[in-house]
This record gives C-alpha cells, sequence and structure tokens, in this order.
C-alpha cells in the first residue's frame, strides 16, 4: 500500500506502484531466459517478447486487442512490460538520432 496516498497519481504512484501493484510484483512478469527467445525480456517465460507488446502498443494496439491477438496473456502482463519499459527509459539515455543508427 502507498504510504502517502495523497502524494500519489491515481495510476502511477510517485511510491513506486502501478494502479495498486507493486512495481516488482509487475517486473516478476518478465523474465529473462537464455533458452527462450536469446535471452531477450519475454513475459512470463511465453515466448512472447517484451518489445513485441511495446511495440504493438506504439502501433495504437489496445491492451484489449493484445489480448485477444495473444490470448495466453493477461492483462497484467502488458502492464508489465508497460513497467519494463519504463525501468529502462528512466535508467539510461539511448541516443535515438538517425546518425546514431537508431
Amino acid at each position: 500500500p502507498c504510504p502517502s496516498p495523497a502524494s500519489c497519481s491515481p495510476t502511477v504512484g510517485r511510491c513506486g506502484t502501478i494502479r495498486g501493484m507493486a512495481d516488482d510484483q509487475l517486473l516478476a512478469r518478465v523474465t529473462v531466459d537464455p533458452e527462450i527467445c536469446g535471452g531477450r525480456p519475454c513475459v512470463r517465460r511465453h515466448r512472447i517478447r517484451v518489445a513485441l507488446i511495446l511495440g504493438l502498443l506504439a502501433e495504437g494496439l489496445t491492451t484489449a486487442q493484445i489480448l485477444e491477438e495473444y490470448p495466453g496473456l493477461q492483462e497484467d502482463d502488458v502492464r508489465a512490460c508497460i513497467a519494463y519499459g519504463a525501468k529502462l527509459a528512466g535508467g539510461r539515455y539511448v541516443d535515438l538520432s538517425p546518425a546514431a543508427g537508431g
């Protein structure tokens, strides 16, 4: 539970929760195994990469559309992918300029 709910946004709390589920609970759904997808981050040891889900969201698909396309996933799996991406984006800078090859 959030120690000071008044200071948190309803969606992403500054106390490290995302809509009531702690970041570490969401991030536990993201697994990295050298034997699965070449060690790329996947959702719950499925062969569904986090990058795929983030790409689908970036293309405009809704969570409901993704869940329909991948029935083995759950809503929290999609949220876990977003949380994983947020952690990466908060931790380092990646140069996406054309000169950098990104």
